[in-house]
């Protein structure tokens, strides 16, 4: 079984970390990038902040990719 990891503000995903979600701050695009990067290979899901999926989106990072964690993006 796979962790859960959470990108975002702090003020968005640092709660999740109370149910045990591997929390990565990302406060700006840059951030959001090299957090994406830094994932684990153990994640098996990844729940973004609506801002954070922007980056990713607009990078092509976030497309589907079977090698890749499941993504939720937060609601805004």
């Amino acid at each position: 079984m796979g962790t859960v990891a959470a990108i975002g503000a702090r003020a968005r995903v640092g709660g999740l970390a109370l149910a045990g979600v591997d929390v990565l701050v990302a406060e700006d695009a840059d951030a959001v990038r090299r957090a994406w990067r830094a994932l684990p290979g153990t994640v098996s899901l990844v729940i973004v902040t609506a801002e954070a999926a922007d980056v990713l989106r607009r990078d092509g990072t976030a497309e589907p990719d079977p090698s890749r964690p499941l993504t939720a993006v937060m609601p805004p």
